[in-house]
Order: structure tokens, then sequence, then C-alpha cells
């Protein structure tokens, strides 16, 4: 059986938000820890989550079994926590790695689950969720895209990769599931649902 690890990616500072967006109360927890819960649900064999702005503070937070990883470099955008998380995730030998952000409260673990389904079936294949205009993340990395992956900095993330058709990867419509959370309104508008 292939080995799949999630990688959380956690590590920004909110600026946006103006305050520590992971620890944002949602639900019974807060919106990272219900993005490690969604995670947990899966058949996913480990979940790492890649902390930096306030990292001591939001690790404190953290009650589920995740591995956490600092990103040094996490001023430098979203492109360097998957560069730090995907060299941990292949030293300890997976053969995938399902990368997801902390701020996409919709993402269940059904829909996750349903990505690492596709992956059972289209081995070694690039999997992304499909936005509608443009393919992002949660997306399904097979080991043979680790070494770009690991090239990574800036604030663009596997965006590139995931848009270049090249190759076109297989996509799961994520319909309104891609809701990302970066402002005050955001946050309200996910509370009134």
């Amino acid at each position: 059986m292939d080995k799949i690890a999630i990688l959380i990616l956690a590590a920004g500072s909110a600026s946006r938000m103006g305050k520590v967006k992971q620890l944002l109360s949602y639900k019974h927890t807060t919106l990272l820890g219900y993005t490690i819960e969604q995670a947990l649900k899966t058949p996913a064999d480990a979940i790492y989550c890649v902390l930096g702005a306030g990292a001591a503070n939001i690790k404190n937070e953290i009650r589920q079994p995740v591995k956490t990883i600092f990103n040094p470099n996490w001023e430098q955008g979203m492109g360097s926590s998957i560069s730090v998380g995907i060299q941990e995730i292949e030293k300890a030998g997976f053969d995938y790695a399902l990368i997801m952000l902390a701020d996409q409260p919709r993402i269940d673990a059904v829909f996750l689950t349903q990505l690492m389904g596709m992956a059972a079936v289209h081995k070694n294949t690039l999997i992304a969720s499909d936005y509608g205009s443009k393919n992002g993340v949660p997306a399904l990395f097979p080991k043979s895209f680790f070494d770009q992956l690991k090239t990574l900095d800036g604030d663009q993330g596997a965006r590139q990769l995931l848009n270049s058709g090249n190759p076109k990867p297989l996509t799961l419509i994520a319909e309104d599931r891609v809701q990302d959370i970066d402002t005050p309104d955001d946050y309200s508008r996910l509370l009134k649902n």
C-alpha cells in the first residue's frame, strides 16, 4: 500500500485578519484544530503541520497527534513552507503528500478521502481540486513531484505546478468547499453559515 502524508500549511502571519487566524474559534475548536480533525478522519498515514508566525503559541493549542514542522523562512511565503514540509515527508519515506491549507474549513474528510481514493486508482498521478477557473489545493502529489516541490519559494505555493498543464492533473470538483478565511469579513460569513 502507498503511504500518504497530509501536509497542513499553517505558517502565515494572517496580516489581513489582524490576529492569529489559525487559533480563531470554529465549531468546538479552532480553524487549525478543525482542519487537523478532518485530516485525522482520512486514511492518511501521518499528518504534518507547518508552523511559522506565532509557532510556539499555535503549537501549544494543538491537541491532536500531528507532527509539527517549523519553517524558519515562513515570511518568504507558502512556497517555502511546502519546501520544508516536503523535505520531512520525503525523509520519512512517504509515496504521496496531500497538501492542504489551515484556513479552508469547508474542506472536509469526505473530500480529502475522495482525493486519496483517486490516487489508489490512478497511481503516480497529480490530483488537484478544481476551483472552476483554476486548480488548487488540497492537492495530492506523488513522490515523483517532491523534487519540484522542494525548490518552491515565495508566495505562489504550488499554483504554477497545478495549472501549467504539464502534466495536466486529474481534478476533483471542489464546488463551494473552497473558501479561504483571510479577512474579518470572511470569518464572520463563515460563522453565519
